[in-house]
């Protein structure tokens, strides 16, 4: 058996060791000329070029760009690429015009593959290296979206949507969710870089007996993670009142069914009470924040001030949550989450920001030693960003102190979106080249 071969990118290498938010400018690693030492699909070393690059070694040079960890998305819909952008609808109404109908396509397999296939070049195009994803209620789906990951090699997590109580042809029962989740846990979970969410739609969608079952999947299976949807939408938050009405509030029906812990993922988390804060804290649950999907659909502003209250601190996860959201690029949705947060009086600066599309979602996803890094024996996900991608950028970027770093990823923030990704690196291999 050959050994794996050795090959190099060279650039402006940028990466976090902790959250700035707290520790700082001393969290943030910058080495102005800088390589990553790639050997199969793990990085070896990592430094200045003059230090670590080796003789006769393949280099990737990208002089003029930044070298970070591939970005990380830990909720989005690839049953959805093809609802993104429907007019005028909040969110229940959204769902039974424009998604539902979109997603009963998915009971045929080649439409399954054939979208998988667009979802992951979109990602990639974008920068995007991880993801956790919703597919469908079918199991083709899941089989589908994990298939085009694994050929990749790509870090992806997915499990099959739970939902008991919905529209034709979208409908699965609390046994045959509990069935099928077990029997793509067997064929997926741990598969190279395959992992396994049991994934109730959420508490609109499912029965208080298909909830227990997602409860017993994760008991019994304590390593996959949990996704769902948590308070994104007042209407939708009146709909579980009344359907739960022995529950003290809407995370109270997931915490009945044993939901709640530090591999589980909230979407929104919008019109959360001080109790239902506590009780995520208490657990180490993660809420995402998804702001060009809760602008888009009108749902309301996530308040990170409030998850950040020492007394009660959530971990917080940063999301696309395409189709809701119109974006699949993380820049784009950094820059609406900036925006979201100022209209709270809450700033957001770069260094923040970025360490949310990166070490902090792998952190939420407890997979900090695998992604999210540059450090060495961690996987070679990377993205490559050009700074003076566009006329607009080149132009902003003239006044800027070029050691300025922090200016220089909110420009990238600020204006940046997929035409700022010169390349992405999946383990160790190039996926994605920005046409020249």
């Amino acid at each position: 058996m050959s050994e794996p071969t050795r090959h190099a990118v060279r650039g402006r290498l940028v990466w976090f060791t902790d959250d700035p938010a707290t520790a700082g400018a001393a969290a943030v690693r910058d080495i102005p000329d800088g390589a990553v030492v790639i050997e199969g699909e793990v990085i070896r070393a990592v430094g200045p070029a003059a230090e670590v690059l080796e003789p006769r070694i393949a280099v990737d040079h990208y002089p003029d760009a930044l070298i970070l960890p591939g970005l990380i998305d830990p909720h989005i819909h690839y049953a959805q690429t093809r609802v993104i952008g429907s007019y005028g609808a909040q969110l229940l109404d959204w769902l039974n015009r424009y998604t539902f109908p979109a997603e009963r396509r998915f009971a045929e397999p080649a439409y399954c593959a054939e979208t998988a296939a667009f979802f992951l070049r979109e990602l990639f195009r974008n920068g995007t290296t991880t993801a956790v994803v919703y597919p469908t209620v079918h199991p083709a789906s899941v089989d589908a979206i994990c298939a085009t990951a694994d050929r990749h090699g790509m870090r992806l997590v997915t499990g099959k949507i739970m939902m008991d109580e919905g529209p034709d042809g979208l409908r699965d029962t609390a046994e045959s969710g509990y069935r099928d989740s077990q029997a793509l846990i067997a064929r997926w979970h741990g598969r190279g870089r395959i992992g396994y969410a049991v994934t109730p739609r959420f508490a609109v969608t499912s029965s208080r007996a298909q909830l227990e079952a997602a409860g017993a999947l994760l008991a019994e299976h304590p390593d996959c993670w949990l996704q769902t949807h948590l308070s994104e939408n007042r209407a939708e938050i009146r709909t579980v009142a009344e359907r739960f009405p022995e529950a003290r509030d809407y995370l109270d029906v997931y915490d009945r069914a044993g939901l709640l812990g530090r591999r589980s993922l909230f979407g929104h988390c919008i019109h959360l009470s001080s109790a239902e804060r506590r009780r995520l804290s208490e657990t180490g649950s993660v809420a995402v924040f998804c702001p060009t999907s809760n602008l888009f659909i009108g749902s309301g502003l996530f308040d990170l001030a409030a998850m950040r209250d020492p007394a009660a601190q959530v971990r917080v996860a940063l999301a696309t949550d395409v189709g809701g959201g119109t974006s699949y690029s993380l820049l784009r949705t950094a820059a609406e989450g900036y925006k979201v947060l100022q209209l709270q009086g809450q700033n957001w600066p770069a260094f923040e920001a970025f360490y949310a599309m990166t070490l902090g979602n792998a952190r939420a996803l407890g997979l900090e030693a695998e992604i999210g890094t540059l450090e060495p024996e961690s996987h070679a996900d990377l993205v490559v960003l050009e700074p003076a991608a566009t006329p607009a950028l080149a132009h902003r970027l003239e006044v800027l102190d070029a050691d300025a770093l922090d200016e220089r990823l909110f420009a990238l923030v600020t204006m940046g979106d997929d035409r700022a990704v010169a390349a992405t690196y999946v383990a160790g291999r190039k996926v994605h080249a920005r046409p020249a």
